[in-house]
């Protein structure tokens, strides 16, 4: 199952908290129609889908779709934040890492 590092936990919370998104909100990851070349969708969303895998920890919220869900199993979901650009009045941005699990336990 996709793993979370505290970072990451941080990030996706204050994604929701920052797009003002309902109590229950997360952070939906879906694969893309031709994820070899794509990869994977991230979006905020009030609810899951019917069919998606909801996981919790940190305080974060992820909601995956099947495709992802198998793709992302035994991965970690990492972040980097990039503090806000004042100059320009954009928000902090994230970037999102995936790396395997093993890299982590080594």
């Amino acid at each position: 199952m996709l793993a979370l590092t505290e970072t990451a936990a941080e990030a996706i919370s204050n994604i929701l908290e920052t797009n003002e998104m309902p109590e229950g909100s997360g952070l939906r990851i879906a694969a893309t129609p031709n994820m070899a070349e794509e990869g994977l969708e991230l979006s905020v969303a009030p609810n899951p889908a019917a069919d998606d895998t909801v996981l919790e920890g940190g305080g974060a919220v992820i909601f995956l779709e099947p495709m992802a869900a198998s793709a992302l199993d035994d991965k970690v979901l990492d972040v980097e934040r990039i503090p806000e650009n004042e100059s320009d009045g954009s928000g902090d941005e994230y970037r999102f890492a995936i790396t395997p699990q093993s890299e982590l336990q080594g």
